[in-house]
């Protein structure tokens, strides 16, 4: 497609389709737990902070508080101004987590596994003070990076269920609530198995994965 710039210049418009690499056979799987204290803990225990984009978006808030209180037209559009670049940041802040992951994949010719998070909502209970943080925080963002970037690099990727990911033990399967006493610790009632707990949820994911995926590719047998 070609158009006039209406300066005596013309310039063409091209799109090219780049084929996607094909998925190859993972030898395992980074499953990757996702959170607000924590944007993203990889079961191979790598922890991307939301610490800091945490703040920046409590900043943020108290500054749009600031102009909706002024409610002039120019306030307005400070407020829009101010929206545009608070979804670049946290954009910009998923894009890199997103793409170190897929590199590490990669390179170990592992796949990607994460929780389905469609009822996130529903699923997590917060105080009244920080259901806006949840419906704003950029959950779905993140998993949506993983998978376009993974898919271009032929890295295998997969959802699974998210249900008691924190709270199950990933080696003896003991499942409970008190196995999480704190909201960063796990420790496992029956055999005692402590860590972190978004890390022990990553290794859960990773888990499921491994059974997921060995489903998703199983042959099928013809009848005879």
């Amino acid at each position: 497609m070609t158009w006039s710039s209406g300066a005596g210049k013309w310039y063409l418009i091209a799109t090219c389709e780049i084929p996607e690499p094909k998925v190859y056979e993972p030898v395992d799987f980074i499953g990757v737990d996702r959170g607000i204290a924590n944007l993203a803990t990889t079961s191979d225990a790598v922890n991307y902070q939301g610490r800091g984009l945490l703040r920046y978006r409590s900043w943020s808030a108290r500054k749009r508080a600031e102009l909706q209180r002024r409610n002039t037209r120019s306030a307005n559009r400070r407020l829009a101004r101010r929206a545009e670049k608070e979804h670049r940041h946290a954009t910009h802040v998923n894009h890199r987590i997103s793409k170190e992951i897929v590199a590490v994949a990669q390179r170990t010719a592992r796949g990607i596994a994460v929780e389905q998070l469609d009822e996130i909502r529903e699923r997590v209970r917060l105080r009244g003070d920080q259901r806006a943080t949840l419906s704003s925080w950029p959950f779905h963002q993140l998993g949506a990076h993983l998978a376009y970037k993974a898919r271009q690099a032929g890295v295998p990727y997969i959802e699974v269920d998210p249900s008691y990911t924190s709270q199950r033990c990933p080696h003896c399967g003991h499942t409970e609530r008190a196995n999480r006493p704190t909201r960063d610790h796990f420790r496992c009632r029956r055999c005692g198995l402590a860590g972190l707990s978004d890390v022990v949820a990553g290794v859960n994911v990773r888990n499921r994965a491994r059974s997921a995926w060995a489903f998703v590719t199983m042959p099928v047998l013809s009848a005879a």
